[in-house]
């Protein structure tokens, strides 16, 4: 097993390359070629993107969220797919010696190919993945391939599993996906489709000079309102001893206290009457500015980067208090009450999210006073951009590492693998100063002892005994480990939620998921008396407008018992608690479009009440997460914001119960 000191030291040698010079770069995205493996002929394909991207734009396929293509599509996910490009190098190029081909994503088995080498194996969608390739290449025209296995066939550890694993919301015959360090979400999820997808889903680049400074990090040991106490560190590669490593910020400039036999630099600073970063509503989101350079011993500067930080101290306080065990969050060691939503990828097919989609998703939040939203753990470590945006706007991030709904194998080979991804994403996402919480997983532990999974899946004592170790060893030591070593001062919490909604008495402690109203069938009034301590997960469902019905079916198909709208609605009893409840406040329904506006109606007053009783719970309850945000697809969901971007009545009422004061 590699140690997690070696984990970091890899991350740092990947990750750095995309801060050098366009000269020093190579990008490899844009126009590749991809084809079925058996098949012959080669068809033109985009980078970043995903197979699915491809077939439709070569009319292979029809536009996968049409009526129910869903389902006719899935041959696709079983396929081998094939993407190659041809680059040219020069000779002054390759007299550098030095060459590193770098993906950001792979999604998820993929064989790499340079010049007809295989040169990086990979089997997580969620890291890095980088090779040294110099010896590979030639002066002129040289070739990459990536070969994409399905997951039926990479999922090797699948065939020689001792049982099955729970699967998040997996409906087929093999389930696979506890195997898989993939997006949960792809196969499947109670407001979501099944898309299965395969692509080089992030940028990749031909890198062709070493030196570079990445995992760069702020720690904000004290502050006072006269000064602030900042710690700064960051990785030099390769370590050299005839480079100065040099910081400045506010006028000052500062050499680093660097460590060349690793490469490691860092440096204790203060600012004076320091601009604290805020989260909305509690004040402005300040950032600074700053400069890191690597000068060689003439002068010259050879690498630099301009960086943005914020000063602040987040502080997660969960402990036994006069009521039971608390849950809150102190800012700049002020109480905050928390006041959010559940966040989902924006899309199947990731590549497809442009920036323009980030900054209308991020300014909506923003706009509806919301100060946290929680990264869900079924999906993705979401993109810079992302956390950039959370940064400027003032709104704290919960995020989850990328497990939910499942439990996991704990051979050798897969947590070695899960390390290096959450070291990486752990170094990558933390220097944020929106970052507010690490959380383990996603309802795995409150699954565990409340759904009864030993008697569904039929385990033996001792089967049950090595899933609960093997659990206990990833999110009660190896997770908080890796991210306790990386900054000591980062928040970290084992799972969500920490207590269960079955008992009256769990609503004093800790966080919790709510769904008493929706999956207990219960009146929605009983969002009153429900009430947690730090509410994490509720909601209510509804249909997206009209003018987005119209976009993925035909008017004829517009009724909830078309084979088509049965297929759309993915939630068990979705139609059947809707109807419930519009028939009991409403009465029936006399068209299909009544139905739909009705059913925004409901879940407004749904979220109304239980967002009222949240606010005036204080300081009993101390937080508010409704699910969902947002759409992943264009579908009835829990969701505020439908796939499209517009906003279901309930946005409305939720703008206007954020922006009440505490």
């Amino acid at each position: 097993m590699r140690p997690i000191f070696y984990i970091l030291i890899f991350q740092f040698f990947t990750f750095n390359f995309a801060l050098c010079t366009k000269s020093d770069t190579l990008s490899l995205n844009g126009s590749w070629e991809f084809k079925q493996t058996d098949e012959f002929r080669w068809r033109k394909a985009v980078v970043p993107g995903v197979v699915h991207l491809d077939l439709m734009r070569n009319h292979m396929i029809e536009d996968p969220y049409w009526a129910d293509n869903e389902i006719k599509q899935k041959w696709i996910e079983d396929k081998r797919w094939e993407y190659k490009r041809i680059f040219t190098l020069s000779e002054d190029q390759l007299n550098r010696k030095h060459a590193i081909i770098e993906f950001d994503g792979l999604d998820t088995y993929a064989q790499v190919f340079i010049n007809d080498s295989l040169v990086i194996t990979a089997n997580n969608m969620y890291r890095k993945w980088s090779s040294w390739i110099w010896e590979k290449l030639k002066v002129g025209e040289n070739e990459i391939r990536v070969v994409f296995l399905p997951i039926k066939e990479g999922a090797t550890d699948y065939a020689k599993r001792k049982y099955d694993l729970p699967a998040g919301c997996e409906t087929v015959n093999e389930k696979r996906s506890p195997w898989v360090r993939k997006a949960a979400y792809h196969f499947g999820w109670d407001w979501g489709p099944r898309f299965v997808t395969c692509g080089i889903w992030r940028d990749v680049r031909l890198v062709l000079t070493p030196i570079g400074v990445d995992n760069i990090n702020f720690q904000t040991q004290f502050i006072s309102d006269s000064v602030a106490k900042i710690k700064f560190s960051a990785n030099v590669h390769p370590s050299s001893s005839d480079l100065k490593f040099t910081f400045s910020c506010e006028g000052e400039e500062y050499v680093l206290d660097y460590h060349r036999s690793v490469g490691y630099g860092h440096l204790d600073f203060q600012i004076d009457n320091p601009k604290l970063w805020w989260c909305n509503g509690y004040g402005d989101p300040n950032l600074y500015e700053a400069e890191i350079r690597l000068e060689n011993q003439n002068g010259g500067v050879v690498f630099k980067k301009r960086v943005i930080f914020g000063i602040r101290t987040i502080e997660l306080i969960n402990e036994p208090d006069s009521i039971g065990t608390s849950f809150y969050f102190k800012l700049n060691g002020k109480p905050v009450f928390v006041k959010g939503a559940n966040y989902i990828p924006q899309d199947l097919f990731l590549p497809s999210v442009t920036n323009e989609n980030y900054q209308k998703l991020l300014t909506q939040v923003d706009e509806a006073n919301m100060n946290m939203i929680r990264v869900w753990g079924g999906g993705i470590y979401e993109k810079d951009l992302f956390y950039d945006l959370c940064d400027e706007k003032g709104v704290m991030v919960w995020q989850d590492l990328m497990f939910a709904g499942s439990m996991y194998p704990g051979d050798e080979s897969f947590i070695d693998n899960i390390e290096v991804e959450i070291s990486e994403n752990v170094a990558r996402i933390s220097a944020h100063p929106c970052l507010a919480l690490w959380c383990g997983n996603n309802e795995m532990e409150v699954a565990w002892k409340n759904w009864g999974w030993q008697k569904q899946f039929g385990w033996s004592a001792k089967d049950s005994t090595e899933i609960w170790e093997n659990y206990l060893r990833l999110f009660h030591e190896k997770a908080p480990e890796i991210i306790k070593n990386w900054d000591s001062t980062l928040n970290y919490t084992t799972t969500s939620p920490l207590s269960n909604w079955g008992k009256p008495e769990n609503f004093n402690h800790s966080s919790m998921h709510y769904w008493g109203v929706w999956h207990g069938k219960e009146p929605i009034e009983n969002f009153r008396t429900n009430v947690g301590r730090f509410m994490v997960e509720y909601g209510f469902q509804s249909y997206p407008e009209m003018s987005t019905i119209n976009r993925f079916c035909d008017p004829k198909d517009q009724k909830l018992t078309s084979k088509v709208m049965q297929n759309r609605q993915k939630s068990y009893i979705g139609n059947e608690e809707i109807t419930r409840q519009i028939t009991k406040y409403a009465g029936k329904t006399k068209s299909f479009e009544e139905f739909v506006k009705l059913s925004q109606d409901i879940q407004a007053k749904a979220l109304q009440i239980a967002i009222q009783s949240h606010l005036g719970a204080q300081p009993h309850c101390m937080g508010t997460l409704f699910w969902q945000l947002n759409d992943c697809w264009p579908g009835p969901s829990w969701s505020v914001i439908d796939y499209y971007g517009n906003e279901k009545k309930a946005y409305g009422i939720i703008k206007e119960l954020f922006l009440i004061k505490n």
